[in-house]
């Protein structure tokens, strides 16, 4: 593998700018590493190898220009395919958009592009963003790049594996329910889960409005810290885009989290971590402690509560989006993605009503009894070590939802409270696989995440392994 390909986001665009590398060779390496993996992985849905190279070509010649260079000048970057970008396909990793054009372009996607990133391509997803796993019956599934037999996570699957596997530099997921944490944690790189309206939506496929988020997964936390303040902030298309300021979240990085309180729950996070899981865990609060801060265990308000109405809400909108598509073309859709969306039919519209209004109050009760005794709290992405395709492929409908449950119980309640996560590499499990912690605060505190995110990089060296593929 090239050693352009070891450098992380943030090295490889100061290289680029430093004129040390040119985002030529950095496009072609990733090119090169991603014709190897792609047959073992099927991490990309289509892959646009001749625009990304004159994009490149164009952004080597403006580095001789006067003109001001974008935080991501260069940089090669591939995204869930569910980003629209005006006239071309986006297909949500489904079949009933195989071949859709939005006449729309995301504006994340524009604000990238005028930070000069390169698009390299569409990569693997969940079929509408609708599970965990990294299944798709209609691209074909997904594939770990630690070992090939097992789940990558979703609904964020390709973005996963192609950062992991150093075939892109960073990627946009999305998050409804755990499926940028969820991937980040499967295949061993950093994901954040923002702010419920930290980021715009606007271009983007829905799976469901009152939780859907976007979110980046790179390598590092500054990686990630770079893309949030290139993505982040108002935008007049999104009107549930908040207009609070967006902080450079890259001089938060400082180090230091001496003093700072990490929450340990001692309810419903851990109840069915494996033990191996738990030793990761373990290991990762000693590591916080070592730098200062102050391991605090405490009992949150009920997740369980916040799962379920979490899924409530999901099921009733993903039913509300997919109704027509359901009603005329059910054979279009895999048996997965019916299972998980026609409850939402059988939804009583009061039901619905009642979790949205429940919302404000409980995320007020949560936030309160929490983060008035803690900085951030810490817990599991998720419980087990990562489970084989074979394992996660239901026989029958009623299958997937008890899996949906146990691989999402710890990310779902961070959706419905509107708050942000961060899903950190923190070691292997017995089955070679990687464990990740995520670290959830007040809402707005991406930067404090990043801040307890980073000092911990700072020593540890999980986020530097790469799968050999």
């Amino acid at each position: 593998m090239s050693e352009i390909l070891s450098l992380s986001l943030t090295q490889i665009a100061a290289a680029i700018r430093a004129k040390k590398i040119s985002s030529l060779e950095a496009t072609r390496a990733c090119f090169e590493r991603m014709h190897e993996i792609q047959p073992k992985t099927n991490c990309y849905i289509a892959i646009e190898e001749e625009e990304a190279l004159k994009a490149a070509r164009a952004a080597d010649r403006m580095r001789g220009k006067s003109a001001r260079l974008g935080a991501l000048h260069g940089v090669p970057l591939a995204h869930k395919d569910m980003y629209y970008r005006k006239g071309r396909i986006s297909t949500g990793g489904s079949k009933i958009l195989r071949d859709y054009r939005p006449d729309i372009t995301a504006t994340v996607v524009e604000r990238m592009q005028r930070a000069g990133a390169v698009w390299l391509g569409n990569l693997n997803m969940a079929e509408f963003a609708a599970n965990p796993t990294g299944h798709n019956d209609h691209f074909g599934h997904c594939r770990n790049p630690w070992n090939t037999d097992h789940i990558t996570g979703g609904s964020s699957s390709g973005s996963g594996v192609a950062v992991a596997a150093r075939a892109c530099y960073g990627s946009l997921g999305s998050d409804t329910g755990g499926s940028v944490r969820l991937p980040a944690a499967a295949n061993g790189v950093v994901g954040l889960k923002p702010t419920y309206g930290r980021i715009s939506r606007h271009g983007i496929m829905p799976r469901s409005w009152s939780l859907d988020t976007v979110g980046p997964l790179t390598r590092t936390v500054r990686d990630c810290a770079r893309m949030m303040k290139v993505i982040a902030g108002a935008d007049a298309n999104d009107s549930t885009c908040s207009t609070q300021k967006v902080p450079d979240y890259e001089q938060a990085l400082t180090g230091k989290i001496r003093g700072l309180k990490i929450g340990v729950p001692l309810n419903h996070y851990y109840e069915e971590a494996s033990e191996d899981v738990r030793g990761c865990m373990t290991a990762s609060l000693d590591i916080l402690k070592s730098l200062g801060a102050r391991i605090v265990e405490l009992e949150v308000p009920d997740p369980q509560r916040l799962f379920d109405l979490s899924n409530a809400v999901t099921q009733a909108e993903s039913a509300a989006i997919h109704g027509r598509w359901m009603r005329e073309r059910p054979q279009d859709y895999s048996m997965m993605m019916l299972a998980r969306t026609e409850p939402g039919f059988h939804i009583p519209a009061t039901v619905y009503l009642q979790a949205l209004n429940a919302r404000p109050r409980l995320s007020e009760e949560f936030i309160a009894s929490v983060f008035r005794k803690v900085d951030v709290l810490h817990a599991p992405v998720m419980p087990m070590p990562v489970p084989t395709i074979e394992e996660t492929t239901p026989r029958e409908a009623g299958d997937v939802q008890p899996m949906i449950r146990r691989l999402t119980r710890n990310n779902r309640p961070a959706n419905f409270l509107g708050i942000p996560a961060l899903s950190m590499p923190a070691g292997f499990s017995a089955n070679g696989l990687p464990v990740a912690f995520q670290l959830m605060g007040l809402p707005f505190s991406e930067a404090l995440l990043f801040q307890v995110g980073d000092a911990y990089q700072r020593i540890t060296d999980w986020h530097t392994r790469a799968p050999r593929i």
